[in-house]
């Protein structure tokens, strides 16, 4: 048989009965949907996440307060929640570290914020004017802090837009208005571009006021620091600023092991990798999930055609007296199998495809579709055809032809 033969064969096959066919591919069209939207939430998540951990800062190694570790089976002591890092680390790791950018110490937390009758809940951080260079914060309108400010320990604030339209409403200019820091008064001064983002990570909303006025006023007159972010001049440098940090802070708070430091020092390339392995296992599992859907096609596949040969056994056995060989006969039901799958996989790829442009349209969630997962899913419906295609039309290939031609 020629491939027109065949082709022309599996159209006047797949047609004699519409309804059948059509539910037949259903199956195979929901599972490769579910694959390409399912992996399009898990890839878009993961692009979400790496981008809002690329937006926080360039080349950022960070360093916090205490260490996560457990004795037995006791707490652990939470990262931040210790009172470890001192303006005097500050210093040393600004003189005695090499390639480095800019260094901003922070003292952070959540406080509630009242203005004209408003009132919202978000995060206060104390901070100086490198923290601008470190975290790639752009004033939108007004200014940052200054060293004044920090100098005159000024009542001063920088808020984020979301934080601006919570207690000021659209379209009010904030700078110049004041807000209420915990019962104390601050005068705004500047307003952040957005950056996007939502949840306790918005970096739209919060509040920036001078590191001194912090310690002094919100933090209870203290001289710790809850978290500080270090800027290296280059990406290739990161490990050796890294690992210097962590050097000079063993040796000021006189830990000899490693292990025991009362420090933790990340660097944003490990939190990245750390992330895209995380939302990675996830996407593998929602696709997992989809393709269960994609077997149950597959049963169906194989048992509309074990049907079909049922129902052709005379056809074959006529085809096969007139001389059509076994190796014409599995092709055949094989390509028949196939084009179910193939038909099916595409119209699939074009519902999944659409029904996650839709999901990123509304904003409910990012998505993206790649074209590997495109591949994939046409690669997997062309599999599924020839795994649950093969055994009916070996079958078919089987049959005796006297035998075939008495069936009634």
């Amino acid at each position: 048989m020629t491939t027109t033969d065949i082709l022309h064969e599996t159209f006047s096959a797949l047609t004699a009965n519409k309804v059948r066919t059509a539910l037949t591919m259903l199956g195979i069209v929901i599972g490769i949907s579910s694959v390409i939207i399912m992996v399009s939430i898990g890839q878009g998540a993961q692009a979400t996440i790496q981008n809002s951990i690329q937006s926080i800062g360039s080349n950022l190694i960070m360093v916090s307060p205490g260490a996560t570790r457990s004795f037995g089976y006791g707490a652990s002591t939470g990262r931040g929640s210790a009172r470890t890092l001192t303006m005097g680390d500050v210093s040393a790791i600004s003189s005695g570290v090499q390639n480095i950018n800019a260094i901003s110490p922070e003292v952070s937390s959540r406080y509630q914020v009242t203005a004209k009758g408003t009132n919202t809940n978000t995060t206060v951080t104390g901070s100086t004017p490198a923290y601008t260079t470190v975290h790639n914060v752009t004033v939108d309108d007004g200014s940052f802090i200054s060293q004044g400010d920090v100098d005159n320990k000024s009542k001063v604030a920088v808020i984020g837009p979301t934080t601006a339209t919570d207690l000021f409403g659209d379209g009010v200019e904030a700078v110049g208005q004041s807000i209420r820091i915990n019962g104390l008064e601050f005068k705004v001064i500047g307003v952040t571009k957005s950056k996007g983002g939502s949840g306790f990570g918005n970096q739209d909303d919060a509040i920036y006021v001078p590191l001194s006025s912090a310690q002094l006023f919100l933090a209870g007159n203290t001289t710790y620091i809850t978290a500080l972010s270090v800027s290296a001049t280059d990406a290739s440098v990161m490990t050796q600023v890294q690992n210097d940090i962590t050097n000079i802070l063993l040796e000021r708070h006189k830990i000899a092991d490693a292990a025991n430091a009362d420090f933790n020092v990340l660097n944003q390339a490990d939190i990245v990798s750390a992330a895209a392995g995380v939302t990675g296992t996830f996407t593998i599992l929602l696709a997992a999930v989809a393709g269960i859907s994609l077997v149950v096609g597959g049963i169906g596949i194989m048992n509309m055609m074990l049907t079909t040969v049922t129902e052709r056994t005379r056809e074959i056995g006529l085809r096969k007296a007139i001389g059509a060989k076994r190796r014409d006969i599995t092709i055949q039901f094989l390509t028949e199998a196939m084009a179910l799958t193939i038909i099916g996989g595409a119209i699939g790829v074009a519902i999944g495809w659409g029904a996650a442009y839709a999901v990123t349209a509304t904003g409910i969630l990012q998505t993206s579709v790649s074209m590997s997962s495109i591949l994939l899913a046409f690669g997997v419906s062309a599999a599924i055809g020839i795994i649950f295609g093969y055994y009916p039309a070996l079958r078919a290939s089987r049959l005796n032809p006297i035998e075939a031609l008495r069936y009634e």
